[in-house]
């Protein structure tokens, strides 16, 4: 595998606080890789050292084999965290505006420009100013102007931060079709869905350091199977059947509660539910689960004060 990044040993301080500790990790051509963590682990410094906005303390970044990412910003895409595009001008002149700058003549930006804003279903509002525009339709204006000039290496601070379901479903089908054009996409996400459902493999941050590097697949192994059960059933009790570790109970959104119960690792779960049944409780549902990559990080990571809470599911208490 050729790689298109590599870290090696990358450490980052702000005076007295260290942001990013020892971080190695490489990502291949045409991958695409999902730089996962919660808020305040990293992240966006580590994109902003490979994109040269600032130096490591220590270690070595090469990117499309350059040691500094200003030597080929030509040939990199970013769309940062930090959304900002004029609002007085319209889709077609902004996206034409920012090839320029990657050297990208105007008449052909204003060509690319309205060929990639018909594809994302926004003709129609290529002439309008963008303050006329709602927030999906502009963060999909300024992810075209991050990719016009055609990278062949494109990072995406944080893309899917503030967008309804229908848009992020549209901007995966986006990143997916640069991928397949050629591009190597390296995304940041606290959200583990969309790594889950995108990425080639996965690099898991946390307090600046890094949890795991590899498939998406080979991190749901490190995270135990667990059974759901919903019915009238003691959390308790449900902790005492064989083959049963940690039980949480989750509350759903319609009040409704489930418990998730996590197997020891040489437990297969039938032991489980015949005890149950035997046992007199009162379950309605048992399900079998296979862990998430959610699952994965919490495995990994552990449910430390700094983990941000919005990567667990609401109304969670543990049951030992």
């Amino acid at each position: 595998m050729t790689a298109a990044l590599t870290l090696e040993g990358v450490s980052k301080r702000y005076g007295e606080f260290q942001a990013v500790k020892d971080l190695t990790f490489q990502v291949g051509q045409g991958r695409i890789c999902g730089f996962l963590g919660p808020n305040g682990a990293g992240k966006t410094s580590t994109i902003r050292m490979i994109l040269g906005l600032q130096p490591a303390t220590s270690g070595r970044i090469e990117i499309l084999g350059a040691d500094d990412g200003r030597k080929v910003r030509d040939r990199i895409g970013f769309l940062p965290e930090e959304r900002g595009l004029y609002k007085k001008m319209t889709p077609i002149d902004a996206i034409a505006f920012f090839g320029s700058l990657k050297g990208v003549p105007l008449a052909e930006g204003r060509r690319r420009a309205k060929e990639m804003l018909e594809a994302q279903g926004l003709g129609a509002s290529s002439r309008k100013k963008m303050k006329e525009l709602s927030k999906g339709m502009a963060q999909k204006v300024q992810l075209i102007a991050s990719v016009v000039h055609r990278p062949e290496f494109v990072i995406l601070d944080e893309p899917f931060s503030g967008l309804d379901p229908v848009n992020q479903q549209g901007l995966e089908s986006v990143i997916r079709g640069l991928a397949a054009d050629g591009a190597t996409v390296l995304f940041s996400t606290h959200v583990m869905q969309h790594a889950e459902r995108l990425c080639d493999q996965v690099v898991l941050l946390a307090r600046g350091r890094k949890a795991f590097e590899g498939t998406v697949a080979e991190a749901r192994q490190t995270a135990r199977r667990f059974l759901e059960l919903e019915g009238d059933i003691d959390p308790a009790a449900a902790a005492k059947l064989p083959g049963v570790g940690e039980v949480e109970v989750v509350t759903r959104p319609d009040g409704s509660r489930v418990l998730k119960a996590a197997l020891k690792s040489d437990a297969q779960g039938q032991e489980a539910l015949k005890a149950a049944f035997l046992g007199g409780l009162d379950v309605r549902r048992f399900e079998l689960r296979e862990p998430s990559l959610h699952d994965a990080f919490i495995s990994l990571t552990g449910d430390h004060p700094d983990v941000d809470q919005s990567i667990k599911p609401q109304g969670v208490e543990a049951v030992r």
